[in-house]
């Protein structure tokens, strides 16, 4: 017996990715990355509670008026600290009325031989790669699941969570635990409609990613990239604007490699 399938059948994609009358959050809102990713959500209808360190505060001013003060809003909070993100989200939450989407952005590196590396380096790039997105998804998952009308939760993670990079000892422990922590997270919440992924890119060119691999060791870096360059903050705010679109809601625990193929070297 043949089976009849209707070919017109369709999800209802939006090829536009229009996230409008969306709230998202971005941890680290104020990094490379974060910047290009706020501007690529308010383009597309979104609104944005940036969470930042109290560090960056004189940053806020000018960022908001770049992005738009109907747009953007932001709160100061150390992502490490339990009681400062469920405060934190509870404000974007009231300010807004509701939320839907999540990009953990926020993160910290140095670069240290794994011999070298003390207890406080170690115990920092885990609490901020790690513990921070944790604490985020789930006062973030809270609401959204209370809520009943789904949400998207998009984690920064690393090619370093993937391949081996000297000195990259305690971020890639920390990043490839972000990638198994965003599994767990998208297997218990997929029935209840949050989809949870990962982007892990090469090095990015912002204030911390040019820092890192400036001169000599940058240019060797590059050799090793088959596309032959490090990436730019709007591609990986490209990635993350498809994840948090409804044509990736079919995708969930998945990771986005943004390397220019350097892990399949």
């Amino acid at each position: 017996m043949s089976i009849q399938y209707d070919m017109s059948l369709r999800h209802g994609v939006d090829f536009d990715f229009r996230l409008d009358r969306k709230v998202a959050v971005v941890t680290g809102g104020l990094g490379g990355i974060a910047m290009a990713t706020n501007a690529a959500l308010i383009g597309k209808g979104a609104r944005v509670a940036i969470l930042y360190p109290k560090f960056e505060e004189a940053r806020v001013p000018a960022a908001i008026e770049e992005l738009g003060q109907s747009n953007a809003v932001a709160f100061a909070c150390d992502v490490t600290q339990e009681a400062e993100v469920e405060a934190a989200i509870a404000a974007a939450h009231e300010h807004f009325g509701d939320l839907h989407l999540l990009v953990n952005a926020a993160g910290c590196i140095t670069l240290t031989r794994a011999e070298d590396i003390g207890f406080e380096e170690w115990q920092r790039q885990i609490a901020v790669n790690l513990t921070g997105p944790f604490l985020c998804a789930k006062h973030f998952a809270r609401k959204v699941l209370a809520s009943g009308h789904g949400g998207k939760i998009v984690n920064i993670a690393s090619q370093a969570a993937t391949v081996a990079i000297d000195q990259h000892c305690a971020y890639t422990s920390a990043k490839a635990g972000l990638i198994g922590m965003t599994k767990v997270l998208a297997k218990e919440w997929a029935g209840r409609g949050i989809t949870v992924n990962t982007v892990s890119p090469t090095v990015v060119l912002t204030p911390m990613g040019a820092a890192a691999w400036e001169g000599e060791k940058g240019e060797a870096m590059k050799k090793t990239i088959p596309v032959g360059r490090f990436a730019y903050t709007d591609e990986i705010a490209a990635a993350i604007l498809f994840l948090l679109s409804n044509g990736s809601d079919m995708i969930t625990g998945a990771d986005i490699m943004i390397d220019g193929g350097y892990t399949i070297c």
